[in-house]
C-alpha cells in the first residue's frame, strides 16, 4: 500500500463533517512537523485552521485545502460505511475520498518527498488548511487570509486541491472562478381580498414583468477566460396559503455568477435601475459570496500543465467554470492560483470514490510542480 493511499484511508476514517475537523489537521500537522515544517494553528470559533511553512523568503508556494466533508446522507444507500475506507476494485470509497482528502494526502506526501530531496529549496513552501470550506466558510480560509494580509504576507503561487479533473486525472484545471453575488428582493404590495382588486396592490403582478426582464437581460459577453455573467432566480415566495388573499409582499432570491467583465457595483446598479423604472416599492439585501479571480498563463500554469503532459501524457484544459472555492479568499494575497485534484464525478454523492492509482500519480504531479518552481538550491 502506497504512502498516499494509506494517508487517504486514515483521513477518510475521521468523520470530519463540516466544520468538525475530527483530528485531521493534527494528523497532517504531525506529518509536516516531522518533515521540518513550522506549524501555526489558527482556530477561530469551532473551526480548525493550520498555517505551516518550510523555508523562508520568496517565492512562496502554498498548498491549500480543506479537511471538512459534506454529510454522507442516507447511510443505507452507501455500499459501505462512508467513514470506513473501503477498496473495491481499482477504487477507494469513502466520504471525502475525492473532495478532498485524497488531495490532502497527496500534498503531504509530495511535500515530504520534496523537502527530503531539496532541504535547502529556494523560498517558502506553505500549507493553508481549514475545516470550514463545505460550510459557511466564515471562520476558515477567509479568517486565515485576514491574518496573513495583516502581516503583509504575500503568496507567489497557490495550488488548491479541489477535484478539478473530469474523466481522467489532469484533463481539466481551474485557473479562475466566477464571482457570486446574491440578492434577496422584497417587493411591497397591499394585501387584501382577491374579490376587491381596486383595494389591493398585488406584488406578484407588479414584480413579474421586472423579474422576466432581469432573467432575459444580457449582463456582459464574458471574455477569453469566462463565459457571460448569468442571472438565476432560486426562490420565489408570496402568499398566505389562502386562495382568496392577495399577498402583501413578494420575496425573490437571486444569484449572479459573474466574470471579470462585470463588477458587483455595476450589477447592483443595473438591477436597481430596472426595478426603479418598473415603479416598484422594493428593497434588496445584497451578499457578495466572492469576487472572480483569474490566473492567466504564466509560471504556475506552465509548471502544472507541463508536469501533467510529461508525467501523464494528458492535455489539460483551462477552465473557470463550476462553483466557488476558497481560492476566492486566497486571491486577496496577490498570487497566481490553480486548482488541480482528482476526478470529480462522485463528489458529494453516495459512494464517493477516487481511483487508487490517481492518488500516487497526483502526489508525483505535486512533487514535480514543487521541484520546477522551488527546487533550485539556495546559494
Amino acid at each position: 500500500m502506497t504512502a498516499t493511499l494509506e494517508l487517504t484511508r486514515q483521513l477518510i476514517a475521521r468523520p470530519s463533517v463540516t466544520p468538525d475537523d475530527a483530528g485531521c489537521l493534527d494528523q497532517l500537522g504531525g506529518r509536516l512537523e516531522r518533515a521540518g515544517f513550522t506549524l501555526e494553528p489558527m482556530p477561530f470559533g469551532s473551526v480548525s485552521n493550520l498555517w505551516a511553512t518550510h523555508g523562508t523568503g520568496e517565492p512562496v508556494f502554498c498548498f491549500a485545502g480543506h479537511t471538512d466533508v459534506v454529510p454522507p446522507g442516507d447511510l443505507a444507500a452507501w455500499d459501505s460505511d462512508p467513514f470506513v475506507p473501503t477498496i473495491r476494485g481499482d477504487y477507494l470509497y469513502g466520504r471525502g475520498a475525492a473532495d478532498m482528502k485524497g488531495s490532502l494526502a497527496a500534498m503531504v506526501t509530495a511535500a515530504e518527498a520534496f523537502v527530503g530531496a531539496h532541504p535547502h529549496h529556494r523560498g517558502t513552501l506553505a500549507f493553508l488548511l481549514t475545516s470550514d470550506e463545505e460550510g459557511i466558510a466564515i471562520d476558515g480560509t477567509q479568517r486565515v487570509v485576514d491574518v496573513l494580509a495583516a502581516r503583509q504576507q504575500r503568496l507567489t503561487w497557490c495550488l488548491v486541491g479541489e477535484p478539478s479533473s473530469q474523466t481522467q486525472l489532469g484533463d481539466l484545471l481551474r485557473n479562475g472562478r466566477r464571482g457570486s453575488l446574491n440578492g434577496r428582493l422584497f417587493v411591497q404590495g397591499v394585501q387584501g381580498h382577491v374579490a376587491y382588486p381596486d383595494r389591493v396592490r398585488n406584488p406578484i403582478h407588479l414584480a413579474a414583468p421586472a423579474l422576466a426582464s432581469l432573467a432575459a437581460m444580457e449582463w456582459d459577453q464574458g471574455n477569453e477566460y469566462f463565459p457571460p455573467t448569468s442571472f438565476q432566480i432560486s426562490n420565489l415566495q408570496a402568499g398566505t396559503g389562502a386562495e382568496n388573499v392577495v399577498p402583501g409582499v413578494l420575496q425573490a432570491w437571486f444569484n449572479f455568477r459573474f466574470s471579470t467583465a462585470s463588477t458587483p457595483e455595476d450589477l447592483k446598479q443595473r438591477v436597481t435601475a430596472l426595478l426603479d423604472a418598473a415603479g416598484l416599492d422594493f428593497r434588496i439585501d445584497w451578499h457578495l459570496s466572492g469576487s472572480p479571480f483569474l490566473t492567466p498563463r504564466g509560471p504556475l500554469v506552465s509548471a502544472v500543465v507541463g508536469n501533467i503532459a510529461s508525467q501523464l501524457g494528458v492535455h489539460s484544459e483551462l477552465s473557470t467554470g463550476g462553483g466557488t472555492s476558497d481560492g476566492r479568499f486566497i486571491a486577496r494575497l496577490g498570487c497566481e492560483i490553480i486548482e488541480l485534484g482528482p476526478v470529480n464525478a462522485t463528489i458529494h454523492k453516495i459512494n464517493e470514490c477516487v481511483r487508487i492509482d490517481d492518488l500516487e500519480a497526483l502526489s508525483a504531479l505535486y512533487e514535480g510542480i514543487l521541484t520546477q518552481l522551488l527546487g533550485e538550491a539556495q546559494p
